[in-house]
């Protein structure tokens, strides 16, 4: 076999000696060339010990046969950006890595990669970073948990959401802060948790996004059997790091790419695995982007439909009792797909070159299931109570729940979706009307809930915090003031087009689509308005204004008054990359997505921009600016009631040129009736084939990108 690094040194003469420079031998340049990525930095625990993975994975590469060369991405922590403006740069720091890596991987160009993250953007961003580069052989390692931390009986306090207080996480800071805001506890107290919480480096003990997507990263077949969510501290998980690199050269060798290996199937094991976990809810949208790198269609619909009959295993925080780390210990992935094995493709192919069936027969056969076994005996030798670990990760039959752990509501309130994770929802609210109490901002709103404004029997919102208000960024620190009072734990809901951590616990609602800043209905709720919440049918509605109910038709009138009201707001980003991220322009249109109703524009999340919303802004620009229905008419005419080829199109430009005597007018205007054209035949023809999919997509794609351009130009922007 050929190496694609070797095709092109032929091609590049000055790339032998620049690696000569950099102290490569002559031998190396002609070894397989392996890019071993990381997000280390000095940025937070869960990337500042990932250099010592790094080496390892070096060596491994270099003492079997390869040439490995570093490269680096470091991430930002969502915890310390939250509670001021830097969480909204959570999601585009996702994108801006996936852009990195592309471009590292593309300009030197390697053979592999060996990809190292750890977190809840860094691991999405580098899986992201694997479907692009999906012709390269590929592994992923993880840089574990970092420990929880043994509380003195003094600091020790009982929270009735979890049954082991005596050991101390970083999710439960956020009600601790609460706590003090509130006097619950005193500040002393508060300021020994800040300083334990965090004892060790990896990622935060629990199951948020990022032990999450370290757990998809395995499910999706990308990692060595049973290394996720290891200890931070563990000497196994620099072994692993090791094995990563030389499995890697392996798949090389017998021709294993990336795309053998993430398929339609890896990501249906994947969700299963997230309903068996209780997973983040923010996986609904960072699966769905790393399978569009793939060229895979996975949407929040999946999530829900495999998710329903699903069987719940898990007892790891928020969710259960348990930090993370003892998630390992319990068996890890590997016994989570024990459990649910007739539930799993089983040939799916995976990094060891064996099939996902393969690899759980062997682990039986390795001891791997006797030594977590020793180890949670070891590791819970301190405790009061010593778990067995049925009692971390249940069986089957035994299940904490039977209908996976999240929803997607619909309604008129959230027409396109949203996601609730009703595992972590007290059972009193899952169905119930309650009084809107909408907020433009989450400072507004926090400081109402702190404050007491917020009562038993309100549904709190929080808007313009999508990707187009703010980035999209977390709740979280709401969600917890709202959970650490128990008159509004179990009778207040905070239903927002932002999203959520994967620690926040309680009945939140996020990814409300369409958002606020495009004028969905969440932009319209009033004070008063009552709210339906009904998990079990799937809904979120608003069904009664000022606290009278009103029929479907009555609301559909009152919210179309209100919508002719309503103006947009200004952008909240002038410069710089949230602007872009922000902006529905052509920097933002990385690709298309073919759902079973529409075209939809992703967003890098869970929550898109309607095609034909894009469409209805792109001609109404046109038509202010230009004499567009006169032009329509014309074209109309010539195009008549069927369908007209795309190709044909462009013939008609110079005839309605000479009448409209304006280029660009015409130009977008032909351009909006080409849309019009592929939205009829999407219509039309239904089931699409891949071929005529992929072919609508550059075409819509391209159509799209050129009436915006135009549209932007011709208003001076």
């Amino acid at each position: 076999m050929e190496l694609h690094s070797q095709q092109v040194r032929a091609l590049a003469p000055e790339s032998d000696p620049l690696k000569i420079g950099m102290g490569w031998t002559i031998d190396d340049l002609s070894k397989p060339q392996i890019m071993v990525e990381s997000t280390f930095g000095d940025s937070h625990p869960g990337s500042a010990h990932l250099d010592q993975f790094v080496r390892q994975a070096v060596q491994a590469v270099n003492e079997n046969g390869g040439k490995a060369a570093r490269y680096f991405a470091t991430d930002m922590c969502d915890g310390i950006a939250q509670g001021h403006d830097g969480i909204n740069y959570s999601l585009p720091h996702r994108d801006a890595i996936v852009n990195l890596v592309e471009a590292q991987a593309n300009a030197t160009v390697y053979d592999g990669g060996v990809f190292i993250a750890s977190c809840d953007k860094s691991m999405p961003a580098m899986l992201m970073s694997i479907g692009r580069l999906k012709e390269m052989s590929a592994i992923v390692v993880t840089g574990g948990v970092m420990e929880a931390h043994p509380l003195p009986e003094e600091y020790t306090v009982q929270d009735p959401a979890c049954a082991i207080n005596e050991l101390l996480t970083l999710e439960q800071i956020g009600k601790f802060d609460a706590w003090e805001k509130t006097g619950v506890i005193s500040g002393q107290q508060l300021r020994y948790y800040k300083h334990n919480a965090c004892p060790s480096c990896g990622a935060c003990s629990f199951m948020g996004t990022a032990s999450t997507m370290q757990i998809m990263a395995e499910a999706l077949g990308l990692m060595l059997p049973g290394t996720a969510l290891m200890p931070a501290t563990a000497p196994e998980l620099k072994k692993a790091a090791y094995d990563a690199g030389v499995q890697l050269l392996k798949l090389l060798e017998q021709g294993i790419r990336a795309q053998d290996i993430v398929t339609k199937e890896s990501f249906e094991n994947a969700i299963m695995v997230h309903a068996a976990i209780s997973g983040s809810t923010n996986a609904t949208m960072h699966l769905p982007a790393i399978a569009h790198e793939f060229g895979i269609e996975i949407d929040a619909d999946t999530f829900d439909r495999m998710h329903r009959g699903a069987h719940y295993l898990l007892n790891i925080r928020p969710s259960g009792d348990w930090p993370a780390q003892y998630f390992y210990y319990a068996g890890g992935v590997p016994r989570v797909m024990e459990e649910i094995r007739s539930m799993l493709h089983l040939d799916a192919m995976t990094v060891t070159g064996k099939t996902l069936g393969e690899n759980l027969d062997a682990l039986k056969k390795s001891g791997f299931y006797e030594h977590c076994d020793e180890l949670l005996r070891e590791k819970t030798a301190h405790l009061s109570r010593r778990p067995l670990r049925t009692d971390i990760i249940r069986t089957f039959e035994n299940a904490k729940g039977t209908d996976g752990s999240i929803a997607i509501l619909k309604g008129n309130l959230a027409p396109e979706g949203c996601v609730i994770k009703h595992t972590a929802c007290p059972k009193e609210m899952f169905q119930v009307t309650l009084r809107a109490k909408p907020y433009d901002s989450e400072e507004a709103c926090i400081a109402a809930v702190l404050h007491g404004d917020v009562r038993p029997g309100d549904a709190v919102f929080i808007r313009y915090e999508g990707p187009r208000g703010s980035g999209m960024p977390e709740m979280f620190y709401t969600g917890e003031a709202i959970c650490a009072d128990p008159a509004l734990a179990s009778s207040v809901a905070l239903i927002t087009d932002g999203r959520f951590s994967g620690a926040s616990r309680g009945p939140v609602i996020g990814h409300v689509s369409p958002e606020a800043a495009v004028g969905g209905p969440i932009a319209l709720v009033e004070e008063g308005d009552l709210i339906r919440i009904d998990v079990p049918d799937r809904v979120l509605a608003i069904v009664g204004v000022k606290g009278e109910e009103k029929t479907p038709g009555e609301i559909d009138a009152i919210l179309a008054a209100r919508r002719a009201r309503w103006q947009a707001k200004p952008p909240k980003y002038k410069k710089g990359l949230l602007k872009r991220y922000t902006e529905p322009h052509e920097g933002r249109l990385y690709g298309m997505i073919l759902t079973d109703k529409k075209w939809d524009v992703p967003r890098g999340t869970s929550h898109f921009l309607s095609f034909f919303q894009l469409f209805q802004l792109a001609e109404k620009a046109v038509a202010d600016r230009f004499e567009f229905f006169r032009a329509q008419r014309h074209l109309r005419q010539r195009i008549g009631k069927g369908f007209a080829p795309l190709q044909t199109v462009p013939m008609l430009r110079n005839k309605v040129h000479m009448e409209m005597r304006n280029d660009i007018a015409v130009d977008r205007v032909v351009d909006l009736i080409r849309l019009r054209v592929v939205r009829d035949r999407v219509r039309h023809e239904g089931n699409l084939g891949k071929k005529t999919a992929a072919l609508l997509v550059i075409e819509l794609e391209h159509l799209v990108v050129m009436a915006r351009r135009s549209v932007l130009c011709a208003s001076g922007r």
